[in-house]
């Protein structure tokens, strides 16, 4: 395990480059985010450890970062005065572009994956905004009217985006319908309604906090926040509830991510203090849905085992390293299939294999 210490600001966000798999950008804020300024560090991963290749400063915290799927060497930081800065770390000291049209806090940025040439925000101002790093003014304005904290790009579309929100909804658009029909929304899923669970297991609703579209099952959403479960969604059936619900996490899930070499694993941060690594049960062909899924809960109430999981998933794995709240994890995209990195309040960018702690 790798650690390198943010000296002064605490971590909220951690991305491994798309082009080179020894660098690591890092989104800090100082004061826990709560005030006083950011920082964007750019690591690299050398013989001799993990160090500081250029680090830029912000006059405001500092919550979500993305790289540039076009240029190896431009990221996209969403701050806390509604502020979007693009870096490029050939340069020194200032952004090659900023833009200010959300009116709140920013908490996510996300390039689109497929065409490449276009990234999205979302802001607890309720709006979900598209923009090119050309262009001086945003795309595109999504209302959800509710804070919005992590919006995503499908990784199999262009033109489909995706939100979790506070009122506990994952929201599909699709930006080839017309923006009069309800502003492209093609599908809202209400994260706490799931099964017919007893008085004694059901789930009120909270705050979503975090969601990604697996890498391989395009259909396939995983989505998370105050009420500790990870669940994941098919859209394709969004009457169905939850595919699968992986509890464990004793706090708010922060941040997931599906591993990017396996179709049924993802990884988990969590106000905890731990990074968990689960299977959502796909790859043993025990996906549940429907009646299949309510038989299956009323039999594991009945031998006393945790009516909230179910389909075969399971935590494999869990990392306990961090001191504080753990912010952000990734994937490595590159070499062995295990490689990730985990940022938290306690000041700390910890690389390591999950591969190590799976059990």
């Amino acid at each position: 395990m790798l650690e390198f210490r943010t000296q002064g600001f605490n971590g909220y966000a951690v991305k491994y480059s798309p082009f080179f798999d020894s660098r690591i950008a890092v989104a800090s804020a100082a004061n826990f985010g709560l005030v006083g300024n950011g920082r964007l560090y750019i690591l690299g991963l050398t013989p001799k450890g993990i160090v500081a290749e250029k680090w830029f400063d912000t006059q405001d915290s500092l919550y979500d970062l993305c790289w540039s799927e076009s240029h190896e060497n431009q990221c996209v930081v969403a701050a806390g005065d509604g502020s979007i800065k693009l870096f490029d770390i050939g340069l020194d000291d200032f952004p090659v572009q900023s833009w200010q049209e959300h009116k709140r806090e920013v908490f996510a940025v996300h390039w689109n994956l497929v065409a490449k040439d276009t990234f999205c925000s979302s802001s607890w101002d309720g709006t979900i905004k598209v923009w090119s790093p050309s262009r001086d003014s945003s795309l595109l304005t999504i209302p959800t009217h509710s804070c919005t904290y992590s919006t995503s790009f499908s990784p199999h579309s262009p033109s489909i985006l995706s939100s979790v929100s506070s009122d506990s909804h994952l929201r599909i658009f699709d930006l080839r319908t017309p923006s009069s029909a309800s502003n492209h929304l093609t599908c809202s899923i209400p994260l706490h309604a799931s099964l017919s669970l007893p008085s004694s297991a059901a789930v009120p609703p909270s705050e979503a906090l975090t969601h990604d579209w697996n890498k391989y099952r395009s259909p396939i959403i995983a989505a998370a926040g105050v009420d500790r479960l990870i669940r994941t969604f098919d859209i394709r059936n969004p009457a169905q509830g939850p595919v699968a619900m992986l509890p464990g996490h004793e706090y708010a899930v922060r941040k997931v991510a599906w591993s990017p070499h396996l179709s049924d694993v993802l990884l988990s941060a969590s106000y905890d203090m731990t990074c968990r690594v689960w299977t959502d049960g796909s790859a043993m062909g025990t996906d549940a849905g429907g009646s299949q899924q309510d038989e299956e809960i009323r039999m594991r109430m009945q031998s006393g085992g945790d009516p909230l999981t179910y389909g075969g998933s399971r935590e494999l794995g869990r990392m306990g390293r961090h001191t504080e709240f753990v912010m952000g994890v990734d994937w490595c995209l590159f070499g062995a299939e295990g490689w990730c990195a985990s940022a938290g309040w306690d000041e700390r960018l910890l690389v390591w294999d999950v591969r190590e702690i799976m059990r």
